[in-house]
């Protein structure tokens, strides 16, 4: 009996140690890391500030400054900065690094990413942007110029700088076919060790959702600010609500037996693993209010423990509101000149619910109400990879065992210019995801004057269409069957019903400029900067 003492005293020891020494002994590595890191980085960071120097002086002799119209495109001042701190950190040059692994994907987030970057770009011109991408065949040149074309976005190129992951594969659902959401995560750990083999920035922000980079980034480097813009959270209490039976999205009522009640706890355990790696991360931005109250959710009690002060902010994406009010008349006259046509504008991802949007167009073309008419469905989206491209053809094959092959049109990465012409002839515009974080389809939809069918769920109920002044500004629909009763009601009102409708959306769209986006996005921006400078106390 004497030795049961003895053996509880170490047992005691090894607990206490776990807890206090281990995460102590963690953090020292981490730190010796993170110093092994930043000294065989150094030499790169000096060919970068070189390589800008070089390529602003050739640009310089064609004229390639920064203009007026450059930047007029936003009012740059803001009244949430400090007039002090923006003296001071006006003429601050750091860099500013990007984690955007799929930065030529061409969707409604590489809008944000080339967005944010022309907003520094304009307030912080002496800044260099660095982004961190697996897209290993591309050029700078011809990525610079397929921006412009996708989103009329023109940026300054020799402040923008690529470097190239190697491990991108890590980040790929593909390669989880198993604990996805847990292997991703991890994956984004590795994929963030492999961005900081290349070089280490001043300010590092993540536009993809990879809360575990920062994360990471903060235990290497515990000075460096970091920055998260959330277009949907990894995990939120609706996806574990969509395991019960009648649920929706891609687990909708998968949460039945053994296996339904591990995987419910495998999520539960995932996202006290999500909570904890947000709280974190500096500054906190979410596209969407539905979005920003499930971040509050999950990243506030952590952030509250850690004495993160700053608020979870709504900065909505930016939209080509401006240009679309220029280029697509919204008038009497004009609604002669539309066709009946509805018209989708989406990646082709699985979540984007394409195929039941076939199906409701399927129901509304066969439909024996004389108010249908000859309709078009178009789709028109971005293909990023081989599974994509699968997609569109199994998209296809549904359309013609559908028997509507000839009343579906296929557009697969339209320039700009296109999707203008697709936006002005259209009569409606859908949007099929459920829980669709914000939806910058939906405005433009708006902006161009369409009768836009939504999910009634996530982004599109909650901020976009809603009641403005006074009036619906489109319709909402669940299932298939509200999906054809909603395209059945837009195709059928006359132009005394349809006109009103469209200007109060046109109207209501304003609210997400591209310029009240660049405000904001300077007004965060502003905070890591003067993290980065100590202005801050």
């Amino acid at each position: 009996m004497a030795i049961l003492p003895f053996l509880l005293f170490w047992v005691l020891l090894a607990l206490v140690s776990t807890i206090f020494v281990a995460p102590f002994l963690l953090r020292s590595f981490a730190r010796i890391v993170g110093r092994h890191l930043r000294l065989n980085t150094q030499e790169r960071r000096s060919q970068i500030y070189q390589r800008v120097r070089t390529e602003e002086t050739k640009l310089s002799t064609k004229d390639g400054k920064l203009g007026d119209a450059d930047v007029d495109w936003y009012t740059m001042e803001s009244d949430a900065v400090d007039a002090t701190a923006r003296r001071e950190s006006k003429d601050w040059d750091g860099i500013v690094g990007f984690f955007h692994p799929f930065c030529n994907a061409g969707g409604g987030g590489e809008r944000v990413l080339w967005a944010a970057i022309k907003a520094i770009q304009t307030r912080w011109p002496k800044a260099i942007c660095v982004v961190y991408t697996g897209d290993h065949n591309i050029e700078k040149t011809a990525v610079l110029s397929r921006v412009a074309d996708r989103f009329n976005i023109h940026l300054h190129p020799p402040t923008v700088v690529f470097l190239y992951l190697s491990t991108r594969y890590y980040v790929l659902s593909s390669t989880y076919p198993h604990l996805t959401l847990l292997g991703q995560s991890l994956g984004s750990v590795i994929l963030a060790y492999d961005a900081f083999q290349l070089l280490i920035p001043d300010i590092f922000i993540d536009t993809m959702g990879y809360a575990f980079a920062l994360a990471f980034s903060k235990l290497l480097f515990p000075k460096i600010p970091t920055g998260a813009y959330v277009h949907y959270p990894t995990i939120s209490t609706d996806m574990l609500d969509s395991l019960n039976e009648g649920g929706q999205g891609l687990n909708a009522g998968t949460g039945k037996g053994l296996k339904g009640l591990l995987k419910r706890r495998y999520w539960r355990l995932f996202s006290r693993m999500y909570g904890w790696s947000g709280g974190q991360v500096d500054v906190v931005m979410t596209n969407s209010s539905w979005t920003r109250d499930h971040i509050r959710s999950l990243w506030g009690p952590s952030r509250s423990r850690r004495g993160k002060s700053s608020e979870v902010d709504v900065v909505f994406p930016p939209v080509a509101v401006e240009e679309l009010e220029e280029q697509i008349e919204v008038s009497l006259e004009s609604e002669n000149q539309r066709e009946r046509i509805i018209l989708y504008i989406a990646q082709f991802r699985p979540e984007k619910n394409h195929a039941m949007i076939l199906e409701a167009f399927s129901s509304l073309v066969n439909s024996t109400s004389s108010t249908s008419g000859p309709t078009r469905l178009v789709l028109v989206g971005s293909v990023r990879n081989s599974d994509d491209a699968k997609r569109v053809y199994e998209l296809r094959l549904l359309a013609h065992e559908l028997k509507i092959k000839d009343v579906v049109d296929f557009v697969c990465d339209a320039p700009w210019p296109n999707v203008l012409d697709w936006l002005r002839r259209s009569w409606v515009g859908v949007n099929g995801m459920w829980n669709e974080h914000f939806g910058i389809g939906v405005v433009e939809y708006q902006a161009a004057g369409l009768i836009s069918v939504v999910h009634d769920s996530g982004g599109p109920k909650a901020d976009i269409i809603v009641v403005y002044d006074g009036g619906p500004t489109g319709f909402h629909a669940t299932t298939k069957e509200e999906f054809t009763e909603a395209f059945e009601k837009a195709l059928s009102m006359s132009p005394e019903e349809t006109l009103p409708m469209r200007l109060r959306a046109r109207a209501s769209a304003k609210r997400f400029t591209e310029g009240a986006f660049a405000e904001r996005w300077i007004g965060q921006m502003q905070r890591l900067v003067d993290l980065q400078v100590g202005v801050e106390d």
